[in-house]
């Protein structure tokens, strides 16, 4: 597998933002739209899609706070493993994970409780980038200074915790997914650098 750093231009992180943009806007519009969409226990044997399609919906307006974060979050973290690896590894990477952590909330949460989100594919791409560029320095809104990657994506994790209606289970998947993934990511690109 080669890795190069690339421009990435208007490739799979813009597409998935235009679509989670989308979505909310139709899903907003539509709660008919938002429930067929939407992953729970209950509703997964008649929607078997929204182990998918949950990845790319969020909280209806006018709560907008959920998809701001997540679109902000995945436009850095993502090109910037879109700039390691490429689109294609960069899809694969945000669909492993998206769908462990979507398989985990499934497994642990209550059967009514139901999931929206990108968080648990972003989770997880924050996880490979803190494997892959372990010394990687962030800036974190409102920390006026450099933190290391790893630290930004332990602590928003540590956070959600504490935070009310979130879906944990989706973050944990997510997050170990990608840590696992980086590990591959990293062990390739080194075997590349020595041959």
């Amino acid at each position: 597998m080669s890795y190069r750093y690339r421009n990435p231009g208007l490739g799979a992180v813009a597409y998935i933002i235009i679509t989670c943009i989308v979505l909310w806007v139709a899903s907003s519009i539509s709660s008919g739209f938002f429930d067929a969409l939407t992953l729970s226990r209950s509703t997964l044997a008649q929607q078997p899609w929204s182990l998918v399609t949950s990845m790319f919906l969020h909280e209806r307006f006018p709560i907008f706070t959920h998809i701001l974060f997540n679109m902000l979050t995945l436009y850095f973290f993502g090109t910037f493993l879109v700039n390691l690896v490429g689109d294609r590894v960069f899809l694969l990477v945000y669909f492993i994970c998206g769908i462990v952590g979507n398989i985990l909330f499934l497994l642990l949460a209550p059967s009514f409780a139901s999931v929206v989100g990108a968080s648990g594919a972003i989770f997880g791409i924050g996880g490979a980038l803190m494997v892959m560029r372990p010394r990687l320095q962030v800036y974190v809104f409102p920390i006026p200074a450099p933190i290391p990657l790893w630290v930004s994506v332990i602590g928003g994790f540590v956070l959600t915790f504490f935070a009310a209606n979130v879906a944990w289970e989706a973050h944990v998947g997510g997050l170990v997914a990608g840590v696992l993934a980086g590990f591959i990511l990293r062990r390739r690109e080194f075997s590349r650098f020595w041959h």
